[in-house]
């Protein structure tokens, strides 16, 4: 059994995830937990008390606002300071932002667009896309969205830069491969 931040939790609290449970209830079956890990990795540090200063809260910082959206749909999610929860509901917002660029994106750049929509929202990335379409460039491949990214209004571009990095080099360390350029 996988014991999710073990180092962090209080023995109490400590999550007990099988890999591979919550990627497939909240995501769908077939996809690699680890991508979440490291996302969750990155987000806080596996600290279930990370506060940001912007508000977001939790393994996976959501924004108390993203979390009671999801609630909504989802009323057993009952706090967003609970890991368990925070992490479930992290898992459905990127499940959302992975659909919402499914028929545009290729699955070989998907995964950035989702993590960089997680990061920055998606109406950013949305405008990183058109500035990539208004400079001539393929706005479906990420490395035009980098390439974009410093012209696009009203972006902090190179947290979500970073982070959509950060994330791969985590998969890369929790797989025991090298980071993708």
């Amino acid at each position: 059994m996988f014991r999710f931040c073990h180092k962090l939790l209080p023995q109490p609290t400590v999550l007990r995830i099988i890999p591979g449970v919550f990627s497939k209830r909240y995501f769908g079956a077939g996809f690699d937990w680890t991508i979440f890990k490291a996302q969750a990795m990155a987000e806080s540090e596996l600290n279930p008390d990370a506060r940001s200063w912007v508000g977001a809260r939790g393994l996976m910082q959501l924004m108390p606002s993203t979390f009671q959206a999801i609630q909504t749909k989802r009323p057993e999610f009952t706090s967003i300071d609970d890991p368990e929860w925070n992490i479930a509901a992290g898992i459905m917002h990127d499940r959302y932002l992975w659909r919402l660029w499914e028929r545009d994106i290729g699955e070989d750049h998907r995964a950035s667009f989702m993590f960089g929509g997680y990061n920055a929202g998606e109406g950013t990335i949305n405008r990183a896309a058109a500035a990539a379409r208004a400079s001539q460039l393929d706005a479906t491949q990420w490395p035009n969205i980098e390439q974009v990214a410093p012209s696009v209004p009203r972006w902090r571009y190179r947290e979500t830069l970073g982070y959509v990095k950060k994330i791969d080099g985590n998969v890369a360390q929790l797989r025991g491969s090298k980071p993708r350029d």
